[in-house]
Order: C-alpha cells, then sequence, then structure tokens
C-alpha cells in the first residue's frame, strides 16, 4: 500500500517573486504604451503651463495671498506640479475599462498573475505620466524666476513623491472603476471628485485661510502632504518631509489594496 507524500510547502519568497516579475512585465507593456503614443504626454503639459502663466503671474502681482517669504510663483509651481499628477491619474480607470472591453483584462486576470501586479503596473505608469509635465514646467517656472533647488537627492525626493501621489490617485480611479463599471460613470465620478480634491488642499493657498471645516478635510487629503513634500523639496520651504512621505506610502499602499480588491468586479 502506497503512502502519499505530501506536498512540501511553498516558499513564502515565491508570491513575492511572482508579484515582483509579473508587475515589472506589466510595467514594461505599459511603457510601450506610452512610447507608442506620446501625444497624450504633450497635450498634458499645457495645462500645467497654462496655470502657472496665466494663474500664477496674475496672483503673483497681485499679491492677495500670504505666502510668507516665497513669492506666489514660487509657492504655486509645486502645487501645479502635484495638480498635473491628481488631473492625470484620476481617470485612468477609464484606461482599465477599455482594457475590460477589449477582452484584455480578462485574459490577464486567468492566468497567475497577481491582481495587485496589474494595479501596481498601472500605479507605475500613472507615476511616469505624472512625471512628465516637469520636462516643461521646471523651466518655464525658471525663466519667471522661480528658484528651483538643484540638489539630485532633493530632486529624486520630489520624482518619488509625485510618483507616490499620482499612483494613489490612479488606484483610487481603478477602485472607483470596479464600482462603476462604466466609462460614462467613472468620467462623472471622477469630475466630481476632482475639483474638491484640488481646492481642498494647500496647492493654491495656504491651509491657515480656509475655513475650519475646510481646514479638516485638507489635513486628510493625500494632496496636500504630496503639495507640501514638494514644496519642501523643491522651493526650500519649511514641510515635514518625513510626514508627507509616510502619508504618502500609507495612501499608495491602501489604495493599491483596494484597487486590487475591487478589480474583479470588472470581469464578472
Amino acid at each position: 500500500m502506497s503512502v502519499a507524500v505530501a506536498r512540501p510547502p511553498a516558499s513564502w519568497a515565491e508570491p513575492v517573486r511572482l508579484l515582483g516579475a509579473r508587475t515589472w512585465a506589466l510595467s514594461l507593456v505599459e511603457l510601450q504604451k506610452l512610447r507608442s503614443d506620446q501625444t497624450e504626454l504633450v497635450t498634458r503639459m499645457a495645462q500645467p503651463v497654462l496655470w502657472l502663466l496665466v494663474f500664477g503671474t496674475i496672483f503673483n502681482r497681485v499679491r492677495a495671498i500670504p505666502t510668507g517669504e516665497l513669492s506666489y510663483l514660487e509657492y504655486l509651481t509645486p502645487g501645479i506640479l502635484a495638480q498635473s499628477a491628481l488631473f492625470i491619474s484620476i481617470f485612468l480607470g477609464i484606461q482599465i475599462i477599455w482594457d475590460r472591453d477589449a477582452g484584455i483584462l480578462t485574459k490577464v486576470m486567468v492566468t497567475p498573475t497577481p491582481r495587485a501586479a496589474i494595479v501596481l503596473a498601472k500605479a507605475f505608469a500613472a507615476g511616469v505620466r505624472g512625471l512628465a509635465p516637469v520636462v516643461v514646467l521646471v523651466p518655464v517656472a525658471l525663466l519667471l524666476g522661480v528658484s528651483i533647488s538643484v540638489n539630485p537627492l532633493e530632486l529624486i525626493g520630489a520624482a518619488v513623491a509625485l510618483m507616490l501621489g499620482a499612483g494613489f490617485f490612479a488606484c483610487l480611479s481603478m477602485a472607483i472603476a470596479g464600482v462603476a463599471q462604466t466609462r460614462d460613470r467613472l468620467m462623472g465620478i471622477g469630475q466630481l471628485m476632482t475639483m474638491p480634491l484640488f481646492f481642498a488642499s494647500n496647492a493654491l493657498y495656504p491651509i491657515e485661510l480656509m475655513p475650519g471645516w475646510l481646514q479638516v478635510i485638507s489635513r486628510i487629503n493625500p494632496l496636500t502632504y504630496l503639495v507640501d513634500a514638494l514644496r519642501g523639496l523643491l522651493v526650500g520651504a519649511p514641510a515635514d518631509i518625513g510626514l508627507d512621505f509616510a502619508v504618502l506610502v500609507v495612501a499608495a499602499v491602501v489604495g493599491i489594496m483596494g484597487a486590487a480588491s475591487l478589480l474583479g468586479r470588472l470581469v464578472r
């Protein structure tokens, strides 16, 4: 009589290795999409430049908003960079609905690929998109007299903060896609959320100028911490960098978990 031999338990590192390998492979696919269609990146660069040239220069001249030792243009530039990351990422869920409608998402999800790998790859692509406006906005800001740090570590830190922020908003969009199910609903919800997230942050004005109830919302808004980190790293404003990055990392992790848990609703 033969005795069945118990299968040894899989190593705890195997799921991690699989997650890393699949995330890397899917991230390369997302980057290839960006290379094949760069029109979106170019058009996304125009809006932040217009905000800085029109809104920034007018309010810099009016001096109606107290910004301490910083000029208003210096105060605004990091806020516009954060705004760009938000606007680029908040509608990324539309792309994953397109993938569902084309049958791509279903084909990926029937493989052993972890759902978190799909979300991570999309979030990484959103982070790369979030960095694109920097190429144009920073030179324009320098021409307008904004003093931006040239410290490599601070610039790398700002890039990481932007990618974390863009990644979180992309995950939020994918989570909404799992609930909304259709592009039209996602567009409506995204438009409803974008302006409150932007205006209930410190991107355009200090939190201290807000009414009390709006200050509470601003202090739980991840965009506020992204802007604060960028101001501290790029223009030398007082900032709690450690707290800013802690909030951004926690928000990104929660966003990845939430989006991964709701992703299956798109293919049911």
